[in-house]
């Protein structure tokens, strides 16, 4: 008797199995790893504070500050306007059942774009204790996803279609297109999953893939950013206390495309060469929150700044996406696309806390750090006619709270400043993965009266587990990855 395995298909297939399936690359969107992919920021700006490691939140007076502590901008004493393009390659390393791969991508972006109007208080005028207003507007990225990477190995003991004949093994071959649109029916219609008579008569599901002793891989490749429009004032009162307030507008544009094989290398394997399983995806939507920052200049050689980022509203959220299977089974080659699907949903991701300290040595230069706490397991997925109940269950399962730092530094000679910084993003996971980001960077600048240049290497690096696939019965040894970023900025900055 086949039994109905009841799905809901305007949904795409969402299997939670702990860590695993967090890092599994055969998974597709709106579950917790798309909540942590567009919750996750890694400030970028303007190039005086990409060399610095961000550590602007007491700083201020730079275009970055709006994105972490807007207080910052109370600094200004001029109006400004900043430009900056860069320059990223996001490369990964692989090693998986003894195998290696590499892969890069190179990518050319805008990393901010900003106006800061500055308008002081004429002296004398009144008594009151402000000296500056600000208003400024403009864009900082706040996150790119700009990568490739490439997966081989081989396999002894199972295949990908190991796990679809668990999910059909009790399924109608006549339901299998209404519940699995995307991934298993594909596969049925090119052959990868058939049917035969046991001894018994009964049909059973088979494939000719062996259950095994193939080579896989997967070749991966995304692109996109998260950059936040930026809408700020701020007000200077008697040089020792500035605030500061941004509406963000964060934007989102995501693109993805895996193409995942299994492969007869030895070509041993009756009736069988190679079977693939490709998946795009684009996301788009933006979202919306509030910061609040106050600095507190108490004495010539000490600042020190506090920031509240509220959590970010991502209220239309949608994704796009469509897959493909092909197989070469002996002389026949078959191939099917999937439908197109689409979904709109909501994101909340987690409020920010900010705590900052900056050492002012005189007019030669500055030590600057920035404390940042974030936990996010409050990460909340929603839409109208879906509860997201088991996905925010994961969400709370998974990840934790964690601590990120950021240092940084610069000293002036003449018209020169020489910058250097190094930042440490803390792993998001609540059970020990080991999933830090760190960067190290270091820049230059020169400055004259009305102009200033500035230029910024950062390099990026994190290790982690991959998983291929992962299901309750059929997990994929860990693909041991190396990611490493290298982006390089220059900013030209305008002052009127």
């Amino acid at each position: 008797m086949w039994v109905f395995h009841s799905k809901d298909i305007v949904m795409k297939k969402i299997m939670i199995f702990g860590l695993f399936m967090a890092m599994s690359g055969i998974l597709t969107a709106q579950n917790e790893v798309d909540a942590l992919r567009y919750s996750q920021v890694y400030y970028q700006g303007t190039a005086r504070s990409m060399a610095m490691g961000g550590a602007f939140g007491a700083l201020g007076a730079d275009f970055s500050a709006l994105s972490t502590n807007p207080a910052g901008m109370g600094l200004y004493r001029s109006s400004e306007f900043t430009f900056t393009p860069e320059i990223s390659t996001g490369k990964t390393f692989s090693s998986y059942n003894g195998m290696t791969g590499e892969d890069s991508r190179t990518n050319l972006a805008i990393s901010n774009l900003g106006f800061v109007f500055t308008n002081p208080v004429p002296e004398g005028s009144t008594n009151t204790p402000w000296k500056y207003y600000q208003f400024a507007f403009g864009m900082n990225r706040s996150n790119s996803f700009n990568n490739r990477a490439f997966v081989r190995g081989d396999n002894p003991d199972h295949s990908l279609v190991d796990v679809y004949l668990d999910e059909v093994w009790n399924v109608n071959p006549q339901d299998i297109e209404s519940n699995f649109p995307f991934d298993i029916y594909p596969a049925w219609y090119v052959y990868v999953l058939d049917t035969i008579r046991d001894v018994n008569g009964d049909l059973i599901y088979t494939s000719p893939v062996p259950q095994g002793g193939i080579r896989q891989q997967e070749l991966f490749k995304s692109w996109g950013s998260t950059s936040e429009w930026l809408f700020s004032g701020s007000a200077n009162m008697n040089d020792r206390l500035f605030f500061g307030a941004t509406l963000g507008l964060p934007y989102v544009r995501y693109f993805e495309e895996t193409r995942y094989s299994e492969i007869d290398i030895a070509d041993t394997i009756p009736f069988f060469d190679n079977w693939n399983y490709s998946e795009t995806l684009e996301t788009r939507g933006w979202g919306i929150n509030l910061k609040l920052g106050i600095i507190a200049w108490p004495v010539d050689w000490l600042r020190v700044g506090a920031a509240f980022h509220t959590p970010t509203y991502y209220y239309g959220l949608k994704d796009i996406w469509y897959t493909s299977t092909d197989a070469q089974l002996g002389p026949d080659y078959n191939r099917k696309d999937s439908p197109t699907g689409e979904y709109e949903y909501e994101l909340s991701t987690p409020l920010k806390a900010i705590g900052s300290v900056a050492l002012i040595i005189g007019k030669y230069g500055s030590l600057s750090a920035d404390y940042e706490f974030v936990d996010y397991s409050n990460m909340k997925l929603r839409a109208l006619d879906y509860n997201f109940t088991d996905e925010n269950d994961a969400i709370n399962a998974l990840y934790g709270s964690t601590s990120n730092l950021r240092f940084g530094t610069e000293w002036r000679y003449s018209n020169f400043s020489f910058r250097g910084g190094y930042a440490i993003y803390g792993s998001p996971y609540a059970q020990g993965e080991n999933d830090e980001y760190q960067t190290y960077s270091f820049g230059i600048g020169y400055s004259e009266r009305d102009f200033s240049l500035d230029l910024a290497y950062v390099h990026g690096e994190r290790s982690r587990d991959y998983y291929l696939y992962s299901s309750a019965n059929y997990t994929t040894n860990a693909a041991r990855q190396t990611y490493t970023s290298d982006h390089f900025a220059l900013t030209a900055r305008f002052r009127f």
